[in-house]
């Protein structure tokens, strides 16, 4: 009886469950379908541009009417669309950059930059205010004709720095060890579980490309404030914005104000009377507002496949790469004769050697119907260069974490913890290598060896694809390869880049080598729809509820080093042709 009833209460409960999921569904449908067509835009109105979501260079475009509710990030493409949109639109009149808390990479922020600066050539303002203001949530604000922070406000400018963690005593004090086979003097990714301290060869690479990112930076907001590189230094080293005052006095900024004396000065900027309200529209609305009216012309199409996150080999999904999500696009576009050029807009810190070729062999044969052009996004190392490397053209953001072209396998070893917890663990084979590798005993010679000659394999066949992708000798590659990080900047002139540029530069350059003047753009890849991921997530929802209370028990810090273990641990299958290390910028 009690077997009966607790089957019967788990039937009505999942009985239940489904009911409350329908009734979801049918306010969600008459929510969306309530809002259709619903976003108008006032004469004289403002567009405030607040970025709330964390910014991701794609976030998919499915027919699905419930897309926009289970989202939780903006695309980077509807950002610059809505900016390039709101420079011809007659209504309105200007942006105003409000109290940003900018969750996105330096190349993301430095294409936002220069659609904002293509938006001035229009005539129209640019006016920015906060109470707080970011590195990089200044570097944006700095394309603004007028600046303003709170009289009793913050504004952060020091420069830019990076920490990274080493768990060698860490391993000791457990007994959990990773065992790193790797290629590369500047293969830093396995660094921290072979030393206590960062190698000079290592502290040189962050050193040279924090200062070469630095450069990008203060160059764009020397042009933007009219202050010299020089003296932008000189406030960074003294600190020179650490206060209103002196962030004003410094030129930094040029005016301190409440938000209500900032609204003044919006409506001034409208022309609008004092006691008038400005028309405002909010940036997300305005994308729904603006999307499809930069579609272009012409039958003839340019696809642009979004390769972001980190490559794992399998499927693929909006947060990773996977080669047939990927290649099932690319094949898509090479067989579609109306689409002339295929631009790869990757933004990946690499992960399986193993995708990351199968991805690029199928990029291979696509070049040879149609012209394929890279655009690199935040980071496009490792596995993300290795999938780039064969392009027809490349092209980098001057702030793009890019190379580091080399491999490693990382193997976590628990002989020692077993030993210290009593397990002994006996391995019976019916040849000398059926029993390769056990977790619980000393990693053999002879098993070392053989996946080192799998690590050198990889990283010769890295050299290869890249010395026939670029035109140079395997030999020249390898002189800058090693596994080192490049900025754009730097990859430019030593040549695994061709130009410096945004999306919208490798589309027009896409378009060139194609020979066709009007085209339109059609994206990939086609994502599940809102509704589905919902439905799959629920049943990861006790995992994540987990994950959350982790990360309040032990704080944000600890529990990055416990997600970073993870993945070199338990997540990579395989040689890994990753970035060198999580490169925390701050």
């Amino acid at each position: 009886m009690k077997f009966l009833r607790n089957l019967l209460a788990a039937i009505l409960g999942c009985i239940i469950a489904f009911g409350i999921l329908f009734v979801m569904f049918i306010v969600f449908a008459s929510l969306v379908g309530s809002g259709e067509d619903t976003v108008t835009v006032r004469n004289n109105s403002v567009l405030v541009f607040q970025l709330e979501e964390p910014v991701k260079d794609y976030v998919g475009e499915t027919e699905d009417p419930f897309g926009g509710l289970f989202t939780k990030a903006i695309g980077l493409d509807n950002i610059v669309e809505a900016i390039q949109v709101a420079k011809t639109d007659k209504k309105i009149k200007g942006i105003s950059i409000e109290k940003n808390f900018l969750m996105a990479g330096l190349a993301q922020t430095q294409s936002i930059r220069k659609a904002l600066e293509d938006f001035k050539e229009s005539g129209k303002f640019i006016y920015a205010f906060s109470d707080f203001y970011t590195q990089k949530d200044y570097y944006l604000a700095s394309v603004s004709d007028s600046v303003f922070l709170n009289p009793v406000g913050i504004l952060d400018f020091k420069g830019l720095a990076s920490e990274v963690l080493f768990y060698k005593d860490l391993q000791e004090k457990t007994g959990l060890q990773m065992e790193v086979i790797r290629h590369g003097k500047y293969k830093s990714a396995v660094e921290p579980y072979l030393s206590n301290e960062m190698s000079d060869a290592n502290r040189t690479q962050i050193k040279e490309l924090l200062t070469s990112l630095w450069g990008s930076i203060v160059d764009d907001i020397s042009d933007g404030r009219n202050i010299s590189a020089k003296d932008l230094n000189v406030i960074a080293d003294t600190l020179g914005g650490r206060s209103p005052e002196y962030a004003k006095k410094s030129g930094l900024i040029d005016e301190l104000a409440f938000f209500d004396e900032y609204k003044r000065k919006l409506r001034y900027a409208v022309n609008s009377d004092e006691e008038e309200k400005v028309p405002v529209i909010g940036l997300e609305d305005y994308i729904k507002y603006s999307k499809g009216r930069m579609r272009g012309s012409g039958k003839d199409k340019i696809a642009v496949i979004y390769a972001q996150g980190e490559i794992f080999y399998g499927e693929g999904t909006q947060e990773t790469i996977g080669q047939g999500m990927i290649n099932g696009a690319v094949l898509k576009a090479s067989e579609d004769d109306k689409i002339k050029a295929i631009v790869l807009r990757v933004d990946s810190p690499g992960g399986s050697a193993l995708a990351s070729d199968i991805i690029w062999r199928e990029l291979e044969l696509a070049k040879a119907n149609k012209p394929v052009v890279v655009s690199m996004g935040n980071v496009a190392a490792s596995g993300g260069y290795y999938i780039a490397a064969g392009a027809d053209k490349i092209y980098a953001e001057p702030t793009t974490v890019t190379g580091s072209i080399g491999v490693f396998g990382v193997i976590p070893n628990g002989n020692k913890l077993a030993g210290d917890i009593g397990i002994n663990a006996e391995q019976v084979g019916t040849n000398a290598n059926s029993v390769d590798y056990s977790f619980f005993e000393p990693m053999s010679e002879q098993f070392r060896v053989v996946v080192q000659e799998g690590v050198e394999q990889t990283y010769n066949t890295f050299l290869d694809r890249v010395s026939k992708g670029r035109g140079i000798t395997a030999k020249e590659v390898d002189s800058i390869a090693q596994g080192r990080v490049w900025s754009g900047v730097e990859a430019e002139k030593i040549g695994l880049v061709d130009e410096l540029g945004t999306l919208g530069d490798a589309i027009k350059g896409a378009a060139e080598l194609a020979e066709i003047s009007s085209y339109r753009i059609r994206k990939y890849p086609k994502f599940k729809s809102g509704f589905e991921r919902f439905i799959e997530d629920m049943s990861s929802a006790k995992t994540e509820l987990v994950q959350s209370v982790i990360k309040q028990e032990v704080g944000d810090e600890v529990y990055s080093v416990l997600e970073e273990v993870k993945k070199l641990s338990s997540e990579k299958q395989g040689v890994q042709a990753r970035m060198p290390y999580h490169l925390n910028i701050k």
